[in-house]
């Protein structure tokens, strides 16, 4: 009942994009960028997440962080994460200078709701070499949701990070923050997950998925997000529910992609050549597949099935 609310409330009120079938959107979440020290789940796929990244920046993807893009339940001085990992963050602000940058926030990094913390943080950087401050990602504007709607058909895909109606991280994230802050985040550098998130508790998974899928049959739209870092690719006669999974698991990042009218799921890893050169590979999991297959309409292609 919860997550239903909250999720129709997150699209009323989300960004309207349109696309067609010359549009190119990669989804990615759940990074967890932090300070680079032990505790920083981000390090390991760094270099994977970044050639991935240059890889949608040079063929002309819009990239829409679905939320937790930026570890700040856990570290609370942001000027830190920005400068452990600067080659990530210029990759992103050349999205975002190029209007190719939709960042939607989740429950870790949910101060981007407030626009104040917003200009103090990602307005300006500090260049440490030059001592000097330099416009940043001036001006950007995270949003809870974002609904793309396409030109021809109509249809509409929601992507939200997906914790809405997750109580412990949604009404209740003050607390979880605690927790993380000062106890989970110690117990990450020696890869103990806490096991109350939906992360690493199945039955709460489930539960937070099956809601998703009450949710799309209820308003039959597409829904993509993150939130349960379990990547997620609909079979045959299934919801239209994706999940993009995250980029911490050890040496491999997942993504959805829509591009020119289809939608697949990929992952990006690091391969062993037979001669032992390490390469970072894309390699496709699903799909691809018409978008339209995944339109519940009423009298739409995928209504049918």
């Amino acid at each position: 009942m919860f997550t239903d609310r909250r999720l129709t409330e997150a699209y009323k009120n989300a960004k309207v994009e349109y696309f067609d079938d010359d549009s190119k959107y990669v989804f990615m979440s759940d990074v967890h960028r932090g300070d680079g020290s032990l505790s920083d789940e981000f390090t390991r796929n760094r270099d994977i997440y970044l050639y991935a990244l240059q890889h949608y920046y040079r063929n002309d993807y819009t990239y829409v962080e679905a939320g937790d893009g930026d570890e700040m339940l856990e570290y609370s001085n942001f000027e830190h994460t920005k400068n452990a990992h600067p080659a990530v963050y210029d990759t992103i602000k050349k999205f975002f200078d190029e209007d190719r940058l939709v960042k939607i926030y989740g429950n870790h990094d949910i101060f981007l709701k407030y626009p104040s913390y917003v200009k103090k943080n990602y307005y300006t950087n500090y260049d440490e070499y030059n001592e000097v401050f330099f416009d940043f990602l001036k001006g950007l504007e995270p949003v809870e949701a974002l609904v793309l709607k396409h030109r021809d058909t109509g249809q509409e895909i929601l992507t939200v990070h997906g914790h809405q109606g997750d109580a412990p991280n949604d009404q209740f994230w003050r607390l979880t923050m605690l927790s993380l802050k000062y106890f989970w985040r110690f117990l990450h550098a020696f890869g103990i997950r806490n096991p109350s998130s939906p992360v690493k508790n199945v039955s709460k998974r489930h539960k937070v998925e099956k809601n998703y899928n009450k949710w799309i049959e209820k308003h039959k739209m597409m829904l993509i997000c993150g939130h349960t870092h379990r990547f997620k690719y609909p079979k045959k006669k299934d919801h239209p529910y994706f999940n993009t999974g995250c980029c911490i698991y050890p040496t491999i990042i997942t993504a959805i992609e829509i591009k020119h009218g289809t939608v697949q799921l990929v992952r990006w890893k690091v391969k062993a050549t037979r001669n032992g050169v390490l390469n970072i590979e894309r390699e496709v999991m699903r799909g691809p597949e018409p978008l339209t297959e995944f339109d519940i309409r009423e009298g739409y292609a995928g209504a049918a099935d």
